[in-house]
């Protein structure tokens, strides 16, 4: 008889010698019943309690802006409207590019280079649209950038 600490929980199969596969799979089902109940987590342990949610969003450093992007170039290259009022051709970095899906209208976070300042950038940071409603309200963007018409 196979005993473990749990053995009063579950009924255990007897494994014997003579060949009998069935008790063999039964046990190996109660064992790996074990495993999931012993090392199971709780499936409610992140989520959030109702009302407001803390949400971190992250905002433009020191040389980095606020963009929209307008058309995708392919091959990880985009037009990317700034909140300085320049277009430029920003690409995904390799480190983000399986990472970050952009699409056309998404706000992001460009990082202008230092070479081409007022042509190229990085894209840095790709916001979600909770993300992009809370910059709303707290007013780091306007509704007119959004829509295309003013820059910040």
């Amino acid at each position: 008889m196979f005993r473990c600490a749990h053995a009063k929980i579950f009924k255990v199969a007897l494994v014997t010698d003579s060949g009998k596969y069935l008790q063999k799979r039964r046990l190996i089902k109660v064992l790996n019943k074990l495993r999931e109940v012993m090392f199971m987590r709780r499936k409610d342990k992140n989520r959030s309690v109702e009302g407001e949610e803390v949400i971190r969003v992250p905002l433009p450093k020191d040389n980095q802006v606020f963009g929209i992007v307008e058309q995708a170039l392919g091959s990880g290259w985009m037009d990317v409207r700034c909140s300085d009022g320049k277009i430029r051709r920003c690409r995904i970095p390799g480190r983000f590019r399986r990472r970050m899906w952009i699409k056309i209208g998404d706000v992001v976070v460009v990082e202008p280079w230092e070479v081409q300042s007022d042509e190229r950038g990085d894209i840095v940071y790709r916001y979600t649209r909770t993300q992009v409603d809370w910059l709303l309200r707290k007013k780091k963007i306007t509704q007119e950038f959004l829509s295309g018409g003013l820059t910040l």
